[in-house]
């Protein structure tokens, strides 16, 4: 028999402790074993959550765009608010200025040095041609600057689409236009021209800023005024582009033989091309202008037009 001296037992008799399985995985694993529990716990909290309250709705895009609007709204300084509609034309006052007088706007040219430069690019036929074609080319000034305006591009550009649009003189089918180079013996010249240089080959005799056609040095010439290209004509209110069209229009045509002016027919009507409507509309103020013109003084008074046919095919 083994005999014992003490009060211990030996190692080898003491009872052995079994560990628990948190004990022996948290010994294992580490700090993970408190972690993993925690993240499910987590987890399934918000599972019961988004659980617990299916039918709350997401903010929309739409509330959400408002709620930004809102936001940004507050956040504008004071004179960025809501001024209100814009201004009204209506209550514009009418205009004070007298027929001889340019519409205000930008400058332009006063006076150029008498040549010409060729401008745009020949090519733009249009119409049938049955009685004749009009070969034309297109010059601006030295010394008028139209970088204001679209530069010398902007203005042959204009004059092709006006000349080839189905609402212009090739609605007749007896004309036909063609731009040409300067080397062609073009039958037209259409040419851009300072306030002096045009006073200086159409006269000064109405006191007021015009344009003309005209044969000084033996050709057929179209003068453009380039005080009238760019501040247009009371007449048209402001609508530069239309204005640009009856002027071409108005002109070309007398150099297409049409020399005497024509006036309104009757109130409220499309004004003729042939009328002078640079200088007005109404029949009586171009008779004070010039009693031995074509215009009745009977206060007939017509609405701008810049098409010699605006109503296409209906000649």
């Amino acid at each position: 028999m083994t005999q014992h001296h003490g009060t211990e037992p030996y190692e080898s008799e003491r009872p052995q402790r079994k560990d628990s399985a948190f004990v022996r995985f948290a010994r294992d694993y580490g700090w993970r074993a408190y972690a993993i529990p925690v993240l499910a716990v987590i987890t399934i909290f918000l599972i019961f959550d988004v659980l617990r309250s299916p039918d709350e709705p997401a903010l929309s895009t739409d509330q959400a765009a408002r709620e930004t609007q809102v936001s940004a709204s507050e956040d504008q300084p004071a004179e960025q608010e809501s001024k209100g509609p814009g201004p009204d034309p209506a209550q514009s006052p009418l205009s004070a200025l007298a027929i001889e007088d340019l519409p205000p706007g930008s400058p332009y040219s006063e006076k150029g040095d008498g040549t010409y430069r060729v401008v745009g690019k020949p090519g733009m036929s249009a119409g049938e041609g049955e009685e004749s074609t009009m070969t034309f080319v297109v010059e601006i000034e030295n010394g008028v600057d139209t970088s204001a305006y679209g530069g010398d591009d902007a203005f042959a550009s204009m004059v092709d689409a006006t000349l080839s649009d189905p609402r212009g003189w090739t609605n007749d089918s007896r004309f036909k236009f063609e731009h040409v180079g300067p080397d062609d013996d073009p039958e037209m010249r259409i040419q851009l021209t300072s306030v002096e240089t045009t006073k200086e080959l159409c006269g000064a005799n109405l006191g007021m800023e015009t344009s003309c056609r005209t044969t000084l040095g033996g050709g057929n010439t179209v003068v453009v005024n380039e005080a009238r290209w760019v501040r247009g004509a009371v007449p048209f209110q402001g609508d530069l582009g239309s204005y640009r069209q009856y002027l071409l229009n108005h002109e070309v045509g007398h150099g297409l033989g049409y020399a005497a002016h024509v006036p309104c027919g009757d109130d409220g009507e499309l004004a003729p091309i042939m009328m002078q409507q640079t200088l007005s509309l109404n029949n009586s103020e171009l008779f004070s202008i010039d009693p031995t013109e074509v215009y009745p003084d009977d206060q007939k008074t017509c609405r701008a037009n810049p098409w010699p046919y605006p109503r296409p095919n209906a000649q």
